[in-house]
């Protein structure tokens, strides 16, 4: 007897663990780990992905574009192995793998824009697993709130009540002044209706524009025809606005119809890409939160001339902005007040020198860095930007080639501009922007001769909470010493 009620609660509790597993095969979530305790074979529930997330590959960035697949569903995946391309914000990055398996899924296809941070891509498989039987998350319910506001039944709009009419104030000689009188003339509004509070029962311009806000919209009031005029012949109705009447102002600007080419006012939306919207936002922050000042000098660029025609004939091949990137960074060694940056806690100085050179892609702008700029030599800073420029051109730059920059340099020289001033690059201090070179007479106080000099303008734009007028006029005044005489660079 003893035996048989053992048997028996054994086949019930087997009986009760069946039916969670019958109910597990069908909603594997939430209950699928308990489910995998007794049927561990992926022919039941499929196997478990190992997932694969959009990643933040820059400090700002927010969402990004996948470029290509470098793997396909089926292929072996090494820790390290490239995963995909994906356009961030600054360039395009290869995404490696942080885990040895097997591509089993590709969620998002090539081409997608826009893909949040955290948004799943792709799924994986451990190695010897059987890639096919992989399981498919659930997408998320995002539109549950949507669809649950539809199916309730939603009350009817509640109408505003109308506003009482307004009565006009006490009877007696109207006093307006000029300012009132154009308001409720320009609107066609009673001034019997306005309360007066001006002394003596004068209507202000805040009781005409008090009147406007709590007066309802005038009706329109008809133009009168010149009965000397011929009728007007009636538009077609499919017309979606009429023309201006005679005697009218034209709509300023034109209304833009997009479809129809060639017609004024028309447009084309281009679809911006993450560089450009990160660019914009940037910009505008630095614009808006940042207090720019400006301060220009004139340098002699007699030395670097001479010494880049030596150098040539040497086989050795600088440009002058090599020798301004030199320039720049020995003069942040020598004054480290300058070499600052601006975070929300105020100042932090900063131990090492790394230029940001901006580089003119048809993406946008980017600022790779040369780091350690004031202990590299000039031919090293040459080659360094050489093949950050191309890198940045191609769109192969890490994020470490363009992060933490210290100070930035702008040159328009090459384009023929004379001289600009350049938005600082948060959270930077400081910005220096290269002018072309040009010729110019200057008398020389010793002989009272004329001599021709090759000057070039440069301008700083500098933070004002951080560096100020006088630390920018010192700044610039060891800058052009630097410049125009290179040997000084060798000996700091």
């Amino acid at each position: 007897m003893a035996a048989s009620l053992r048997l028996g609660r054994e086949g019930i509790l087997l009986g009760f663990r069946l039916s969670n597993c019958k109910t597990c095969l069908w909603t594997p979530h939430p209950w699928q780990k308990h489910a995998r305790h007794f049927f561990p074979s992926p022919c039941f529930l499929g196997v478990s992905p190992l997932k694969v997330q959009m990643p933040a590959l820059s400090p700002t960035m927010e969402e990004g574009n996948l470029v290509r697949w470098l793997k396909k569903e089926g292929e072996t995946v090494a820790t390290g192995d490239a995963l995909c391309e994906i356009e961030t914000d600054k360039a395009v990055v290869v995404m490696e793998s942080n885990e040895d398996g097997i591509m089993a899924k590709i969620l998002m296809e090539e081409g997608s824009r826009g893909v949040r941070l955290g948004t799943l891509i792709a799924l994986m498989v451990e190695e010897g697993q059987d890639w096919k039987q992989v399981e498919i998350p659930p997408p998320e319910a995002a539109a549950r709130p949507a669809e649950h506001s539809a199916a309730t039944p939603s009350a009817p709009p509640v109408l505003p009540s109308p506003s009482p009419p307004l009565k006009p104030s006490t009877p007696g000689p109207l006093r307006l002044s000029p300012a009132a009188r154009h308001i409720l003339d320009t609107h066609g509004i009673d001034p019997n209706l306005a309360t007066p509070t001006g002394r003596r029962g004068l209507i202000t311009k805040e009781d005409a524009l008090n009147l406007l806000k709590t007066s309802p919209a005038p009706k329109a009031i008809p133009v009168r025809a010149d009965p000397a005029s011929p009728s007007p012949v009636p538009r077609p109705t499919t017309a979606p606005h009429p023309p201006p009447a005679p005697g009218s102002r034209p709509n300023i600007p034109p209304l833009s119809v997009p479809g129809k080419p060639g017609a004024p006012g028309t447009f084309t939306e281009i679809p911006a890409s993450n560089i450009r919207r990160v660019i914009a936002q940037r910009l505008t922050q630095s614009k808006t939160t940042i207090p720019h000042a400006y301060a220009s000098v004139d340098c002699d660029m007699a030395a670097v001339m001479h010494l880049r025609k030596d150098l040539a004939k040497e086989q050795i091949k600088v440009s002058v902005n090599d020798f301004v990137i030199k320039a720049a960074a020995v003069t942040l060694k020598e004054m480290p007040e300058v070499n600052v940056t601006w975070s929300e806690n105020g100042p932090h100085a900063l131990d090492s020198i790394h230029i940001s050179i901006a580089v003119a892609t048809d993406k946008g702008l980017i600022t790779p860095i040369i780091k350690d700029a004031a202990n590299k030599g000039v031919q090293e800073i040459s080659a360094n930007a050489k093949a950050l420029a191309q890198k940045a051109r191609d769109g192969k730059l890490l994020p470490e080639e363009y992060q933490g920059g210290s100070f930035s340099i702008s040159n328009l020289g090459m384009f023929g501009i004379s001289g600009f001033s350049a938005v600082i690059n948060p959270p930077q201090a400081c910005i220096l922007a290269i002018g072309s070179s040009r010729s110019a007479l200057r008398l020389c106080e010793d002989d009272q001769s004329l001599h021709v000099q090759q000057l070039m303008t440069v301008t700083l734009s500098s933070d004002g909470r951080l560096v100020d007028d006088e630390l920018a006029s010192r700044f610039l005044d060891k800058f052009r010493a630097n410049l125009e005489e290179p040997q000084r660079m060798v000996l700091a």
